[in-house]
């Protein structure tokens, strides 16, 4: 008896707070947007920066941009699709991009620049930092990825 009356109460409670009626947990109350399906891509998400110096002075950053890669390449990147497909091609390993085409010719003056990439890359996590004697040797080290 103690039980009924206590359920009793705990439902005029939630009356008299507007709980009750309200659909919560009903299935009737979820959004249709939120029963849509999951991707069926792994995702593959990153922000890539570029700072002056060698990363560890505590630079602050130049230029940053947005990379998303699955199902569709965007983000801020000038060149998203180009930037995946050359990741895509190197597997995620951002020591093993290389500009393909004709050798680029730099001097050897030591200014360096440093860039980062860090988020999601075929649902894993990477977090990538390189830095390069002078910006000419960064625009040599990938066709797209790091040129921005």
């Amino acid at each position: 008896m103690r039980k009924i009356a206590a359920v009793s109460a705990v439902a005029v409670a939630l009356l008299a707070n507007g709980l009750v009626g309200t659909g919560l947990g009903s299935a009737a109350a979820v959004p249709a947007d939120a029963m849509k399906p999951m991707s069926l891509y792994a995702p593959s998400a990153l922000v890539i920066s570029v700072e002056p110096g060698t990363g560890d002075e505590g630079a602050s950053v130049q230029r940053a941009v947005t990379l998303s890669c699955a199902p569709t390449p965007s983000g801020t990147h000038p060149a998203p699709a180009a930037a995946c497909a050359e990741l895509k091609r190197a597997q995620g390993d951002f020591t093993a991009l290389s500009a393909s085409g004709a050798p680029r010719i730099c001097t050897k003056v030591w200014n360096p620049v440093t860039v980062r990439a860090e988020g999601i890359w075929n649902g894993k996590r990477v977090s990538h930092v390189q830095t390069y004697g002078n910006s000419c040797m960064k625009a040599a080290g990938s066709e797209a990825v790091f040129n921005f």
